[in-house]
């Protein structure tokens, strides 16, 4: 009973038609994807539909989503199970070398794209001319970043994640007395001068109490920026410092003491500070001759690494980016009147794979071709001498 289940499911997997089936999907995923790109923007669109296992859909009646069709993570690992299974059934001999590379190519590409949808963080680095910076930062995700900023030589930060925000609660902060009680968070939300007569704000210190806040839908774009604002009321020793407004709309951070250590608290992009840093020595904007139509964009950066006990120089342009730390910078974007330079900075620990990938595919089918062409010689060979 079981040896003949097990064989079924062997069948199952190793089938032309799952291969057919699993195609078809993807195909229709990739239309479905792009489409949701105008409503969800183009990383919530992928994380949707290429980057989960079911795509779900909320219905009105029940309180949690419903899985409507296979996403791509498990079609990409139904293909890759059927593309092993396929694989194994491949004769093992000496002529059929050739497939077996082609198919240790394709298993590896599928794992490439599987490390780098789980594993692969996209983050910029936004640096002027002549600044000097030394973390990234995300797209979307924010921060409520708390700053030590009583040593006038080092600023110890801390960081509460957006995430972390929106569950509420108390917040204990590490390595300080501080405890961050969660008042009420606004993933997206709009700012304004508190009318007269309306109801006082939850803050009561800082710059909050005179500010009205509005909880606003979330925007998913890829053009456009969620306003995140948190009412917390910081507690130390027993002693409340009062309620707090921070939001990504406030350009300047607040401050308050406790026992000699003055603290900042500020709603901002999520960072991850680097042990190295880039300072922008010069950033170039090329136009074709005539015309307003970019040619290029380069960025000449001076890489500063005291692990390493290094400094150097190094131009990042179009199609060549910089590889270091297990971090690729490529230049994206420019801006305020070209002294901006915005670098796309990709932390992928399964790059290689893909061109790894194709090396093996491509050798697969050079050997192939030469065991093709080899019978075929053999045999026009044996029929002259017949």
């Amino acid at each position: 009973m079981i040896k003949t289940l097990a064989s079924r499911i062997w069948k199952f997997f190793k089938s032309f038609q799952l291969t057919i089936v699993l195609l078809a999907c993807l195909m229709a995923l990739v239309v479905l994807c792009t489409l949701a790109q105008v409503e969800m923007g183009t990383q919530g669109a992928v994380n949707a539909y290429m980057r989960s296992f079911f795509v779900k859909r909320q219905v009105s009646f029940l309180p949690f989503p419903l899985p409507v069709f296979p996403g791509g993570g498990l079609v990409g690992l139904l293909l890759t199970l059927n593309l092993i299974a396929k694989t194994l059934d491949i004769q093992r001999s000496w002529t059929k070398a050739g497939m077996w590379l082609v198919h240790a190519g394709l298993v590896i590409l599928f794992a490439g794209e599987f490390v780098a949808g789980m594993m692969q963080v996209d983050t910029n680095m936004s640096i002027e001319v002549g600044q000097t910076v030394n973390y990234v930062q995300s797209y979307k995700n924010m921060e409520l970043a708390v700053i030590d900023i009583t040593d006038p030589t080092w600023d110890e930060v801390y960081s509460v994640p957006d995430t972390l925000l929106a569950k509420g609660g108390s917040i204990a902060i590490p390595d300080t007395p501080l405890t961050l009680n969660v008042k009420r968070y606004y993933p997206n939300s709009e700012l304004s001068n508190l009318p007269p007569g309306a109801p006082p704000s939850l803050a009561t210190a800082g710059i909050g109490p005179g500010v009205s806040v509005v909880e606003r839908p979330t925007v998913t774009n890829d053009n456009e920026l969620n306003t995140g604002s948190v009412f917390v009321e910081p507690v130390a020793g027993g002693r409340s410092y009062g309620v707090w407004l921070a939001s990504m709309a406030l350009g300047a951070p607040q401050s308050f003491t406790h026992e000699g250590h003055t603290y900042l608290l500020t709603m901002r992009l999520r960072r991850q500070y680097l042990p190295y840093a880039f300072t922008l020595k010069q950033f170039r904007h090329d136009v074709y001759p005539g015309t307003d139509i970019p040619k290029n964009f380069s960025s000449l950066v001076q890489v500063v690494n005291p692990s390493r006990n290094e400094s150097r120089e190094v131009l990042i342009y179009m199609n060549q980016p910089l590889r270091y730390e297990g971090k690729t910078f490529y230049q994206a974007s420019f801006g305020k009147n070209d002294t901006l330079s915005v670098l796309s900075v990709v932390e992928n620990p399964g790059w290689l794979l893909p061109y790894v990938s194709c090396v093996l595919v491509s050798l697969g089918l050079l050997v192939h071709f030469a065991i093709v062409l080899r019978r075929s010689l053999k045999r026009r060979q044996d029929k002259k001498e017949g």
